[in-house]
């Protein structure tokens, strides 16, 4: 595994739980913040609950499996970053030219209100 594939996973995880955080238990919320906002080892999680590390693992994965679950039904992730992409776009297209294309900046932002 490259150093890069932990902090995608975080960054997907933190991205997630943005959106998906408050249909999460209280336990769920407090393991996910200590281990991947402010990344607290299993152990030390461990021992601040006063239970096992693979305590402490498995309602880790369980909450992350349940984020996932959650995007797989309701796509607000997806959703957010296909609209982040079409407003790179049209900024790219207005910084570009001083008349930019407003056929292609029309469907762009039609394409923004059709999301859902």
């Amino acid at each position: 595994m490259t150093q890069e594939e932990p902090l995608v996973k975080t960054n997907r995880i933190n991205l997630l739980f943005d959106f998906y955080g408050p249909l999460l238990t209280d336990k769920q919320r407090t393991f996910l913040t200590y281990y991947f906002h402010d990344d607290f080892s299993l152990g030390e999680i461990a021992a601040e609950f006063d239970i096992s590390r693979q305590a402490v693992y498995e309602h880790i994965k369980r909450a992350e499996q349940t984020l996932e679950d959650y995007e797989a039904k309701l796509h607000l992730v997806a959703k957010h970053e296909h609209r982040r992409k079409i407003a790179e776009r049209i900024e790219a297209l207005l910084a570009g030219q001083p008349f930019a294309e407003q056929g292609e900046l029309k469907e762009l932002v039609r394409k923004l209100y059709n999301i859902d």
